[in-house]
C-alpha cells in the first residue's frame, strides 16, 4: 500500500508491522481510516529529561507514518496532575500542587512543540476526570472486581482471569516491582498484595473529593482507564508508553478497564526502552537526567531529535558525552544535501518509509538518509518522514 492510501477497517497499515508487548511478537499493525492511540504522558513535578522526550518522539514517528499512509490519528496523551509524587514535590517546594504541575506542563509543552512532536488529539489532566473515575470505580464495583476496606477502594486482582496478560510475570516477579513501583504490596487492607487501589483517602495536606467511599482522590492506575475510555471510547487500537510502565501500571489498567466494560482495552500495547545514563536507566529518582530544556540552550532541536531517532524504540542505549557533537554533525550533513541540491531522493523517499514498517525501525531510516546524503542526493522529504525539517530556523 502506497502513501495516501488505505484499506477499509480491520486491514493493515500498509505493511506496517510493530511488536506487541501482549503478544510477545511483530506483527501486523491491524487498523482502520482513523487510528486511536493513547499514550501514558507526564507527571508534571519536574522537567522533561531525554527518556520522556524518547517515548513521545516514537509515537510521533509512528503517527506520521500513519498519516502518510493517508490514516487519521487521534492520540491522546493525558497530564497527572494529582499523584504521590507531585504532591510530595509540592509539599517540598511549599507551593500548591496544581501550580506546581501548571508550570511543569508549560515547560514540557514548550519542550514537545521544540522537538516538533504532533500535537495530541486530546491532552486531558487526571483533575478533570474525577466524575468519570467515581462513574468507572462504581462500574468496577458493580461488576464484582473490587471491594472497599479502610476508606479505599481496591481492585480484586483473583476476580479478574487475565491479569498478567501484558507483562507475563510470574507472582514474585509482580510483588517484587509492585514494591518497587508504589504498588504498596503490605497495604494490610489489601486481600491480595497485588490488588491495587482504586480510590485512597486523602492526608491532611492533600486535596479530596467526595465519594460514596468517603472523601479522597484517584489511584494511580485509574485516571488513564477513565481517560482513554472517555476521550476515545471501549477499545483502542494502540497503547504507548515507557517499558517500565508495563508491570504495574499497564497490566492494572487493562484489568480494571477490561473488568468495568467487558470489552477488549487495547488492541495493539507498545513500549519505548529506557534511555540509559552512567549504566542506569535514566530516571527522576536517580537523578541521572540530561533535560530537553537545559540541551536546547546549546543544540538544535533537530539534533536532538536525530540523537534519539537514532536508536530503535525497542532497545535500551547509553547517552553520552558524543551523543550531541553527532546528532548535530549528522543535522549539518542532511542540511548541506538538501541546500546544495534541488534533487530530492525518491530511493531515499522509499528507503525510510520501508524502514518505519519494519517495526519502525528508525536507525535504518536514519542509515537510509545517510546513505542519500553521501550520495549527494537531496533528502528533505525523507527527512521530513522523520519529523526533521531541513530548512526554517530551529526553535529553541
Amino acid at each position: 500500500m502506497g502513501a495516501g492510501s488505505l484499506g477499509g477497517a480491520g486491514t493493515t497499515a500498509g505493511t506496517m508491522r510493530l511488536y506487541d508487548t501482549a503478544r510477545r511478537e511483530v506483527v501486523p499493525f491491524a487498523v482502520g481510516e482513523v487510528v486511536t492511540m493513547y499514550t501514558c504522558g507526564i507527571t508534571p513535578y519536574d522537567a522533561t529529561h531525554v527518556g520522556h522526550a524518547a517515548t513521545y518522539l516514537t509515537y510521533d514517528v509512528l503517527q506520521r507514518r500513519l498519516r502518510d499512509l493517508g490514516h487519521q490519528t487521534r492520540c491522546v496523551r493525558n497530564v497527572t496532575d494529582v499523584d504521590d509524587d507531585l504532591l510530595r514535590k509540592a509539599r517540598e517546594l511549599g507551593v500548591h500542587y496544581l501550580d506546581l504541575a501548571a508550570a511543569e506542563t508549560a515547560r514540557f509543552d514548550a519542550d514537545m512543540e521544540a522537538l516538533n512532536i504532533i500535537e495530541c488529539f486530546s491532552e486531558p489532566r487526571a483533575t478533570s476526570a474525577i466524575a468519570d473515575i467515581r462513574g468507572f470505580i462504581g462500574m468496577v464495583l458493580d461488576r464484582g472486581h473490587a471491594y472497599v476496606a479502610g476508606g479505599a477502594v481496591y481492585f480484586d486482582v483473583s476476580s479478574f482471569a487475565g491479569f498478567g496478560q501484558i507483562s507475563h510475570l510470574n507472582r514474585d516477579t509482580m510483588l517484587a516491582l509492585a514494591a518497587e513501583r508504589g504498588g504498596n504490596p503490605d497495604d494490610p487492607n489489601k486481600r491480595d498484595p497485588l490488588d491495587f487501589v482504586l480510590w485512597q483517602p486523602s492526608a491532611p495536606d492533600e486535596p479530596a473529593w467526595d465519594s460514596l467511599w468517603g472523601p479522597g482522590r484517584p489511584g494511580w492506575h485509574i485516571e488513564c482507564s477513565a481517560l482513554a475510555l472517555r476521550e476515545l471510547g471501549t477499545t483502542i487500537d494502540l497503547h504507548g508508553g515507557g517499558a517500565d510502565l508495563i508491570f504495574p501500571h499497564h497490566e492494572c489498567e487493562a484489568a480494571q478497564s477490561e473488568a468495568a466494560t467487558g470489552e477488549r482495552f487495547v488492541r495493539h500495547w507498545m513500549h519505548q526502552a529506557m534511555v540509559m545514563m552512567d549504566g542506569e536507566k535514566m530516571s527522576k529518582s536517580l537523578g541521572n537526567l540530561v533535560f530537553v530544556s537545559d540541551l536546547r540552550e546549546t543544540w538544535d532541536p533537530r539534533a536532538i531529535r536525530l540523537a534519539i531517532l537514532a536508536n530503535h524504540y525497542r532497545t535500551s542505549w547509553e547517552w553520552t558525552e558524543d551523543t550531541m557533537p553527532a546528532a548535530e554533525a549528522r543535522l549539518d550533513r542532511w542540511v548541506a544535501a538538501t541546500v546544495e541540491t534541488a534533487a530530492d531522493s525518491a530511493e531515499a523517499v522509499d528507503a525510510v518509509r520501508a524502514a518505519l514498517d519494519d517495526d519502525l525501525d528508525t536507525p535504518a531510516a536514519v542509515a537510509a538518509v545517510d546513505t542519500a546524503v553521501a550520495a549527494g542526493a537531496g533528502v528533505a522529504s525523507a527527512a521530513a518522514l522523520l519529523g526533521v525539517f531541513l530548512t526554517g530556523e530551529p526553535v529553541r
